[in-house]
């Protein structure tokens, strides 16, 4: 593996299996906007939640070297399921053999840690992808911090499609949504927040937002992600400096370029032109 190991500054690479990291990445950049940013999804194999927690390691593994080969000293893995099933043992096991001077961070603790300040009872919800909601690894992280909490997960197989096949506004989208609140509500009456543990998943923010009882705080993710990195830039300058600062950002994708484009502009708000990549 040609790896770069200069550590000059270079952007900060942010990954997703798909499409979905690309919410994350947009709250990053309206919070975080002098630094340069090296996205890349892996839509050719997408999507991880039904994947083994081998495979989605090895995937993920694979998207972390090729961003460490573009020269990125931090990467953000934007992704649930790649957070659930892989960062442990890329932190633990691999970045030692790389190099222990680069991190991998993810998106569960961050989110995690913010429910501290919002919930009242201490129930707490999570809708995700059948591989995250397997994994249990919002439920590890909450009895780690919170154990006097309780945790109930309800996976949403439906929501990634419908989001990707721009049905996001339409009605079989009222129907998947309000099944799954119903669903997950039906678990415990004393739920007052609800994480929205998969990338996609604002998207559907307002059909979420119309079928879930008034009361109920939604966490999105994106934004606690952002305040996180900022927070984390702010606590380790030796990595700060490692970040380049010229305001760009690339795209790159495993699927074909022109298929990715398309839809990464709904995430983004903004017209996107990726480079195919072969990992």
């Amino acid at each position: 593996m040609n790896m770069k190991l200069s550590h000059d500054p270079a952007p900060i690479g942010v990954f997703d299996s798909g499409f979905g990291g690309l919410s994350v990445l947009r709250e990053i950049r309206k919070t975080l906007p002098q630094y340069d940013y090296l996205f890349i999804g892996d839509n050719a194999r997408a999507p991880y939640g039904v994947r083994s927690f081998q495979l989605v390691y090895d995937f993920t593994r694979q998207c972390v070297d090729y961003l460490f080969q573009q020269g990125c000293n931090l990467v953000i893995l934007a992704c649930n399921t790649a957070s659930a099933k892989a960062l442990r043992s890329i932190q633990q096991h691999d970045l030692p053999l790389i190099d222990p001077t680069r991190r991998v961070l993810g998106v569960i603790r961050p989110t995690v840690e913010k429910i501290g300040e919002i919930t009242k009872t201490g129930n707490i919800g999570i809708f995700g992808t059948p591989g995250t909601i397997q994994s249990k690894s919002y439920d590890i992280e909450i009895a780690k911090m919170y154990p006097h909490f309780h945790v109930y997960g309800h996976p949403c197989p439906m929501w990634v499609p419908l989001v990707e096949n721009r049905e996001s506004e339409g009605p079989g989208a009222d129907y998947f949504v309000k099944k799954d609140i119903d669903a997950l509500l039906a678990q415990c009456s004393d739920i007052d927040t609800v994480i929205l543990g998969c990338t996609h998943y604002p998207l559907l923010m307002n059909k979420i937002r119309q079928y879930m009882p008034q009361g109920i705080n939604i966490i999105a993710q994106g934004e606690i992600v952002a305040e996180s990195l900022e927070d984390y830039l702010r606590r380790h300058p030796e990595m700060e400096k490692k970040c380049s600062k010229g305001g760009s950002c690339t795209y790159c994708t495993t699927e074909e370029a022109e298929k990715f484009n398309t839809l990464a502009s709904i995430f983004v708000n903004e017209k996107v032109e990726a480079t195919h990549v072969t990992l």
